[in-house]
C-alpha cells in the first residue's frame, strides 16, 4: 500500500489548485458592495456564544485593521453587555435591530440568532440596503425560504452563508480527490454522521430541542453535512426519502428536571451537565436568564422536545448520484465516515473513530478542542483518506490537520471573506445564497418525508429547480 503526504503547499497552496486543471471561478465574495471599503463597517445580530466568539472576538482579534464593529443588537440587554466586553469593542448597542442599522450605517450584517428568526434579519438587511453573512441554516422552513429567495431578487444586495467546514483541510483534500476523477464518476455516497452523548445531548438541553426554534436536527446539524454532499456531488438534490423518531431523548426517560442546576436526579443522571464549571457559559447566559428566560442547562427529557434523535436521509441528485445519510446524537463518540463510490474504485475518509487514533481524548475535551478558534494552528498531525482502485491497490493520503476551529475552516473562511476576497476559489469553497438554500431544502424534506411518510421532491419546496450540475 502507498502512501502519500500532502504538504501544505501542495495541498491548499494556490499553485496546487490551479494546477488541477480547473478554472478559477470568481470568488462569491469579491461581488459583496461592503467590500469595497477599506475598513468594512460590521454589524452583529445574535450575541449568543457563537456570535460573540466566532463572529466576534476571533474577528477583532484577527481582523481589527480591516474590520470595524459599528453596533450590536439583542433581545437580551445583559448579553449586549458582556458582548460588548468578550469581544473588546466599544460600539453602540440595540435591542431594535431596524434603528441599528440606520444609526450605524454598516456595510454588512452578521445574522447569528436563533435559527427560526435568520429570516427577518436576513430580508430586512436586504431591503435596507445591506450585505448579509448569516450562519448556517439559511432559514428553517420552505416558506421563509422563499421569502428569502424573493427578497434577494428585489434587491442588489447578497447573501453569504458561513459553511466553514468545505474550508477544512480534510474535506478540501477530498474534493480536489473527486475533480480529479481519482476513482472515477461517483456513483454513490455513504456519510454517517455520529455525535457524541455530550456534543448530541446539548442540542436537547437547548433551544435547538424544540422543531419551531431549530427546524431539528436535519436542518440545524445536517444542513452542514447536506451542503458537503451538494459540493462534493456538485449537482443539485432532486428527491428525498427520509426515517427518524425520538426515541432516547425528551419524555423517553423515567425522570426529568426543571434544569440541571436544581435537578433533584443529579447523582442518578449519566448527562448531568454542571453549567456552573464553565465560566464563558454562567456569564453569557446563566447571569442574564432573567432577561428572557432562557435556559442554558434545561433538561434534555423535558416533555416539549419533539425534534428527532436517530435520523436516516436517502438523497437522489441530478447527476443520477444516490446518498445514504444518517446522523446519531448519542454515540459513545463523535465523529464520521463518509466513501465515494465510483466506476473506477472507492474514496474513504474518516474522523475521530477511537480505534483508528492514538489521540486520548475526553469527548467533552474533543468537541472544546474543534471550536478552539486559538489553538495551534501549525500541522503536527495528519487526517486520512484512503483511494481503492478497482483491481488495483490502495493509496493512503495524509492531509495536514490543523487544530484550529472545524479543522482549520473556520480561519480560512473567515480569511476568505475580510481578507483576501479576490483570491482565485477554482474549487467554489465560498457559498452564495443558492448554496444555503439546497443544504437546508433537503433538510426541509427530510423532515416532511419522516411527517408524511413520502418521498419529497426538492422542486415542490421553492421556485428553485435543481440542476444537473450545482450552481453557486
Amino acid at each position: 500500500m502507498k502512501t502519500k503526504k500532502f504538504n501544505r503547499r501542495e495541498f491548499i497552496g494556490k499553485s496546487s489548485l490551479l494546477t488541477g486543471g480547473l478554472i478559477a471561478a470568481p470568488a462569491f465574495a469579491s461581488t459583496l458592495d461592503y467590500l469595497k471599503a477599506e475598513k468594512k463597517k460590521v454589524a452583529l445580530v445574535g450575541t449568543g456564544v457563537r456570535g460573540i466568539g466566532f463572529w466576534g472576538r476571533t474577528i477583532v482579534n484577527n481582523y481589527s485593521d480591516l474590520v470595524e464593529y459599528v453596533g450590536l443588537c439583542d433581545i437580551n440587554p445583559g448579553r449586549l453587555d458582556y458582548a460588548l466586553k468578550h469581544i473588546g469593542v466599544n460600539c453602540p448597542v440595540f435591542s431594535d435591530f431596524e434603528k441599528m442599522v440606520k444609526e450605524t450605517k454598516p456595510d454588512v450584517i452578521i445574522v447569528t440568532t436563533v435559527d427560526s428568526t435568520h429570516h427577518e434579519f436576513v430580508i430586512k438587511s436586504l431591503e435596507m440596503g445591506v450585505d448579509v453573512i448569516t450562519e448556517k441554516p439559511l432559514t428553517t422552513d420552505d416558506n421563509k425560504l422563499q421569502a428569502i429567495l424573493d427578497a434577494e431578487k428585489k434587491s442588489d444586495k447578497k447573501v453569504m452563508v458561513g459553511f466553514n467546514y468545505r474550508w477544512a483541510t480534510q474535506f478540501s483534500g477530498i474534493k480536489k480527490l473527486l475533480a480529479e476523477k481519482k476513482v472515477g464518476e461517483i456513483t454513490s455516497v455513504d456519510f454517517h454522521w455520529y455525535l457524541n452523548t455530550y456534543h448530541g445531548a446539548s442540542y436537547f438541553r437547548r433551544w435547538h430541542g424544540l422543531k419551531d426554534k431549530g427546524g431539528t436536527l436535519l436542518v440545524h446539524k445536517a444542513s452542514h453535512h447536506f451542503d458537503l454532499l451538494n459540493w462534493f456531488i456538485d449537482s443539485d438534490p432532486v428527491e428525498v426519502t427520509a426515517y427518524g423518531g425520538l426515541e432516547h431523548y425528551g419524555k423517553n426517560n423515567s425522570f426529568r428536571g426543571d434544569k440541571c442546576r436544581t435537578c433533584d436526579h443529579k447523582t442518578k443522571c449519566k448527562f448531568y451537565f454542571d453549567i456552573t464549571k464553565d465560566k464563558e457559559l454562567m456569564d453569557v447566559y446563566v447571569a442574564n436568564e432573567h432577561h428572557d428566560g432562557y435556559i442554558r442547562d434545561n433538561c434534555l427529557f423535558r416533555e416539549e422536545i419533539d425534534i428527532y434523535d436517530k435520523m436516516a436521509v436517502q438523497i437522489k441528485y441530478a447527476n443520477n448520484v444516490t446518498v445514504s445519510y444518517s446522523l446519531t446524537t448519542y454515540s459513545p463518540y463523535e465523529g464520521f465516515r463518509i466513501a465515494f463510490n465510483g466506476f473506477d474504485g472507492r474514496i474513504d475518509a474518516w474522523e475521530g473513530i477511537p480505534w483508528e487514533t492514538e489521540e486520548a481524548l475526553s469527548q467533552a475535551e474533543l468537541h472544546a478542542k474543534e471550536m478552539d478558534q486559538d489553538a495551534e494552528s501549525e500541522v503536527s498531525e495528519y487526517d486520512e483518506i484512503m483511494v481503492s482502485k478497482n483491481w488495483g491497490g490502495h493509496e493512503l493520503i495524509k492531509v495536514p490537520k490543523t487544530k484550529s476551529g472545524h479543522g482549520g475552516g473556520d480561519r480560512r473562511l473567515q480569511d476568505k471573506i475580510f481578507k483576501n476576497p479576490s483570491a482565485p476559489d477554482p474549487y467554489k469553497h465560498s457559498a452564495g445564497l443558492r448554496d444555503g438554500a439546497m443544504s437546508v431544502l433537503i433538510g426541509i424534506a427530510a423532515r416532511k418525508s419522516i411527517e408524511t411518510g413520502k418521498p419529497v421532491l426538492i422542486e415542490s419546496l421553492s421556485d428553485l429547480k435543481p440542476s444537473i450540475t450545482r450552481i453557486s
